[in-house]
C-alpha cells in the first residue's frame, strides 16, 4: 500500500462520556489516555466540548481540562469544541486561552460556539444575566478576537484591555455551529469555521456552501478553512462498530421521547428492551471497518469540500475507541489499491 497524496488532517472531538456504573474520574482518565493514542497517531486536533448538569459528560471546562491533556501530551494540538461564549465574558476567556497559549505555545486552538450547553435552567444559573444581555454573541465574539491579538479596525475593547499573561502568539480561533447563521458569520469575519455535522441538523449541504460564499480574507485568515465533524468509528468488522453505538443511540431515543436513559456500557445497550427500535435510526454516522470508515470519510471531505475532519466517538468504550483510531489512521493514510 502507498499513501494518498496530501491527505487532509483527521482530528478528535471528546466528550469525556461517563457510562453507567463508572465515574467521571475514570471518564477524564480514559480521555486523556484518548488524547495520548491520538498524539502518536498523528492526529491533528484533540478538542474538548463544554456541557453541564449532564451526568454522562464529565468535560465542563475546556480550558482546565485542555491544560492538563497538554501536560500529558507532545504534539497535537489542544482545543474547545467549544466555549460557549454567552456563559462567559469576553476578558475571562480571553485570558484562560492566553495563559494556555503562553504556557504551551502554538499547539492551542479556541473553538468558540453559541449555544447554552445546557437547558434552560442551567443557562441562567451560569449566566445570572438577562437573556437580553446574553444575545450579545457577535459582538462578544469581536471583542474576544480583539483580545487574543486579532487587530483590526473597529475593534475596540483592546484599546483599554489586555488579556494577560501577554503570549508570544496567539491560538487559533474556530467559529462552531451547526446551520448558516454560524456559517456567515464564520466567512464575514474571515474565520475558520467548524461545522457540527455529527448534530445531523440536515444543513450540511448548504452551511459549508454560505461559509465559503460569504468569506472574506482577514489578518488571520487568507482562504477558508472548513472543519467538518462527524461520528466515525471503526472495528474489526461493521458489525461490532455498529454495536459500539448502541449506547448512543438509546441515550438518543431517550431524548426523543422526553425520558433520560443516561449512557449505558455496551452491554448493557444490548440488553435494553428498546435497542432493536433505537439502532433502526437515520443518524449519519459513519461505521465500519478501517477501510469502510475511510471510504465514508473520503466521501464525506469531497461532498462538502472539507479541509479537514474532526471525528467524535461517542462511547465510554476506551478499548474500542483506541482501536478505531489505530484502524481509521491506517486506512487514511494507506488506503486500498
Amino acid at each position: 500500500m502507498q499513501p494518498i497524496p496530501n491527505p487532509i488532517p483527521l482530528s478528535l472531538l471528546d466528550l469525556a462520556l461517563v457510562s453507567e456504573g463508572t465515574s467521571s474520574r475514570q471518564a477524564l482518565t480514559d480521555a486523556t489516555e484518548l488524547a495520548r493514542r491520538a498524539d502518536d497517531l498523528g492526529f491533528t486536533r484533540f478538542w474538548v466540548a463544554e456541557h453541564h448538569n449532564m451526568t454522562w459528560v464529565a468535560s465542563t471546562d475546556p480550558a482546565v481540562f485542555m491544560a492538563h491533556l497538554a501536560a500529558n501530551t507532545t504534539n497535537i494540538r489542544l482545543g474547545s469544541g467549544g466555549v460557549m461564549l454567552p456563559n462567559h465574558a469576553p476578558l475571562l476567556v480571553a485570558e484562560r486561552f492566553a495563559m494556555l497559549e503562553a504556557l504551551y505555545p502554538g499547539r492551542i486552538d479556541l473553538g468558540i460556539g453559541r449555544a447554552p450547553g445546557g437547558n434552560p435552567r442551567t443557562t441562567a444559573a451560569l449566566r445570572r444575566m438577562p437573556e437580553s444581555e446574553a444575545d450579545r454573541f457577535p459582538d462578544d465574539l469581536v471583542d474576544l478576537m480583539s483580545l487574543l491579538g486579532d487587530q483590526r479596525a473597529d475593534l475596540s475593547l483592546a484599546e483599554h484591555l489586555r488579556a494577560t499573561p501577554a503570549p508570544e502568539s496567539y491560538p487559533d480561533v474556530v467559529l462552531l455551529g451547526s446551520g448558516e447563521y454560524s456559517a456567515e458569520l464564520a466567512g464575514r469575519l474571515g474565520l475558520r469555521f467548524g461545522f457540527a455535522n455529527h448534530f445531523n441538523t440536515g444543513n450540511e449541504s448548504t452551511a459549508h456552501e454560505v461559509y465559503r460564499d460569504h468569506f472574506v480574507p482577514s489578518p488571520v485568515l487568507a482562504e477558508p478553512y472548513l472543519i467538518v465533524t462527524t461520528i466515525a468509528i471503526a472495528s474489526d468488522s461493521a458489525e461490532d462498530s455498529l454495536e459500539m453505538l448502541g449506547a448512543h443511540h438509546l441515550r438518543k431515543l431517550g431524548t426523543r421521547r422526553g425520558t433520560d436513559i443516561g449512557l449505558l456500557s455496551d452491554e448493557a445497550a444490548r440488553r435494553h428492551p428498546d435497542y432493536a427500535e433505537a439502532m433502526i435510526g437515520g443518524e449519519n454516522s459513519i461505521v465500519g471497518t478501517g477501510d469502510e470508515v475511510a471510504d465514508q470519510l473520503h466521501a464525506l471531505s469531497r461532498h462538502t469540500g472539507a479541509d479537514e475532519l474532526m471525528l467524535t466517538l461517542p462511547t465510554s468504550n476506551l478499548a474500542g475507541r483506541v482501536r478505531s483510531l489505530e484502524l481509521t489512521a491506517e486506512s487514511w493514510l494507506h488506503p486500498r489499491i
